[in-house]
């Protein structure tokens, strides 16, 4: 005997949708990444208009927290003029309360405005990111700083990129050794 089994809510599809659409970025798939963001952009507005059982935890997923997701998206494919275009449309979010995700969206706008060749914007969202992720044990958090630092390469002999590179290495250091205790 068969049970049937319902399909998922559209919110968790279109989650789904945006977690393919990250890996396809990852991947440097711009035509699959596309398609997939516009499935899951297509599935949250179902979403919205014919709300149906969803469970508690996927309720976070709307159209502004997918536009912060699609940022990411875009600066890993190297796009960095529609990257700060989907920031436009993410939510800002207190960082009282969303330190980690705070930090972390500044680590992907400094990238994307270096991307862009802005590095005035790219020192400001970096600092803002250093000062943030000090205070965050988290090896993402490492992770995206260290990004930072790579992107910046190009600018290595600025005494502000040296500033910030000397930031966010004492940072990552603080954020490594506390995370081996």
């Amino acid at each position: 005997m068969t049970k049937d089994i319902e399909a998922p809510p559209p919110r968790v599809l279109a989650f789904a949708k945006l977690v393919e659409a990250r890996a396809h970025a990852r991947l440097g798939d711009a035509a699959s990444s596309a398609a997939a963001l516009v499935s899951s952009e297509r599935l949250l507005e179902q979403a919205d208009t014919e709300p149906g059982d969803e469970p508690a935890w996927i309720r976070y997923y709307t159209p502004a927290r997918m536009a912060a997701d699609a940022v990411e998206i875009h600066r890993d494919l190297g796009l960095p003029a529609a990257a700060l275009r989907w920031n436009n449309r993410a939510a800002p979010m207190p960082e009282s309360a969303y330190t980690r995700s705070v930090g972390l969206r500044m680590t992907v706008l400094a990238t994307a405005h270096l991307q862009n060749r802005d590095l005035d914007q790219a020192l400001a969202h970096g600092q803002r990111a250093v000062t943030i992720l000090s205070h965050v044990r988290s090896t993402r958090a490492t992770d995206y700083l260290a990004g930072v630092v790579r992107a910046m390469a190009p600018w290595r002999r600025d005494p502000r990129v040296i500033d910030l590179s000397h930031l966010a290495h004492q940072a990552i250091t603080v954020n490594t050794t506390a995370s081996a205790r």
